[in-house]
């Protein structure tokens, strides 16, 4: 995807300059506001991701899923669009539609790059 952005050119007359997205959002991603709220929807959007990519990888419409699952396919796309946090039950029945196993992780704060709270994190073997 491509954006236009205006620069000043030579004399002072605007021009337009192509930006692509990815250039867009590395230069927002300097803004430490834009850097909070992009890290605080990241989890949001691996959900989603996640979600579609198992559909992709089974060959299946969200209205096959959904048959799978007993519902509807509007629903299908709602948890797709990560309007909602789903249950753990509801994962496993959309996993199970996409011949998918659900694993589900916890990982250190600091290997994401994100400061850790007061919790003490250690491995568990």
């Amino acid at each position: 995807m491509i954006a236009m952005a205006s620069h000043p050119g030579p004399g002072g007359s605007g021009s337009l300059k192509r930006m692509t997205v990815d250039d867009l959002h590395k230069k927002w991603m300097k803004n430490p506001k834009y850097r909070r709220e992009y890290e605080a929807l990241e989890e949001e959007f691996s959900l989603s991701a996640a979600l579609v990519d198992a559909r992709a990888r089974a060959g299946l419409t969200q209205e096959q899923v959904a048959q799978r699952m007993k519902t509807t396919q509007a629903v299908v796309a709602r948890l797709e669009g990560g309007g909602t946090m789903p249950s753990t039950r509801t994962l496993e029945k959309y996993a199970k539609a996409t011949g998918s196993r659900l694993k589900i992780s916890f990982e250190p704060r600091a290997a994401l790059g994100v400061p850790q709270t007061g919790v003490n994190m250690r491995r568990v073997r």
